[in-house]
């Protein structure tokens, strides 16, 4: 190699390898500043939540101990997100495959714009729709389930006659984290490996065994990674629930009744303007019991992320 090339490759290499350490940089610290500000929203909880985990009954409305008292926040969190899930996560897929597979690509673009779209809506707006447009429709649906369906504990009687309902409340919460899971499951279906998807077809595998053998298997992790950011979404909502669901704080399955669970997030918004002393700390730990839940949900997420991967060979 000549002197003059060189001279040529060394600043070059000098300025590739500035640039590495300025990203590397930039990089580490940017995790770091979200750890720290984790570090910080959890010193906070803890500290200000700690007098009210020894609390007693006369402190925590006569429910006799902190866990007690947040029991029926957690109950009506996790039924909430689960009764959200079960709604969004079919429909969500199934958006997500009409969008990758099936639709003509001057119809899947718009579509899936106008399901990104949906994540651009402030939750009070779906909040006042589910209010004033969904529950009042949805009351006669609910008066034939308990009708007809009473001897299932979830749709047993009376129904509600507003339709501020805990169905009513997961149906909101569905929509809300449906652009979420939709819009990452789209993104995973389309990076199928595109050589599986033309031999299955050419094997003679219909367009549905060609997604069922090749493109599923494939976006499994991705499909759970976005179901429980779904599912940390709708934990963590709190306008649209404190509008639409009547919350009564008791532990019940019923899902068409007047007499509902409230959410931890929920409470805290509605209950936190008029709550002084030992009250306020209650609250604040009752979104540390929040915070972990989340993060127990990550953990539990990354590990079957984990071993999905494993299994497809990642």
């Amino acid at each position: 190699m000549s002197t003059t090339e060189q001279h040529t490759e060394s600043p070059r290499s000098g300025t590739r390898r500035l640039g590495d350490s300025v990203f590397a940089g930039t990089a580490f610290g940017a995790a770091f500043l979200i750890l720290v500000a984790l570090a910080g929203v959890a010193i906070f909880l803890i500290v200000q939540g700690a007098p009210a985990l020894g609390a007693g009954a006369d402190d925590l409305n006569g429910k006799g101990s902190f866990v007690s008292y947040v029991w029926p926040f957690v109950f009506g969190t996790l039924w909430a997100a689960v009764i959200a899930l079960v709604i969004a996560t079919p429909l969500a897929i199934g958006v997500a495959l009409a969008v990758s597979h099936y639709a003509p690509r001057r119809l899947a673009a718009p579509l899936g714009y106008l399901i990104d779209l949906l994540a651009a809506v402030p939750s009070v707006v779906y909040g006042l729709w589910g209010i004033g447009f969904l529950g009042p429709r949805l009351v006669p649906a609910y008066g034939w389930l308990a009708e007809h369906v009473s001897w299932l504990p979830l749709f047993a009687g009376p129904a509600s006659g507003t339709g501020r309902t805990i169905l009513t409340a997961g149906i909101v919460l569905a929509i809300m984290v449906l652009p979420i899971i939709t819009a990452i499951s789209r993104e995973i279906f389309a990076q199928a490996p595109r050589l599986n998807q033309e031999a299955a077809l050419a094997l003679g595998a219909t367009r549905w065994e060609m997604i069922r053998l090749s493109v599923l298997p494939y976006g499994r992790s991705g499909v759970v990674s976005a179901t429980m950011l779904g599912l940390g979404r709708a934990m963590g909502e709190t306008m649209a629930v404190a509008m639409v669901l009547s919350a009564s704080g008791v532990i019940t399955f019923n899902l068409i009744s007047s007499t509902n669970p409230s959410t931890i997030a929920a409470n805290i918004a509605l209950s936190f303007p008029d709550a002084t002393g030992l009250k306020v700390n209650a609250l604040v730990a009752t979104g540390l019991v929040l915070f972990v839940i989340t993060f127990l949900v990550n953990f539990a997420a990354r590990g079957i992320v984990s071993r999905a991967d494993a299994k497809v060979g990642r």
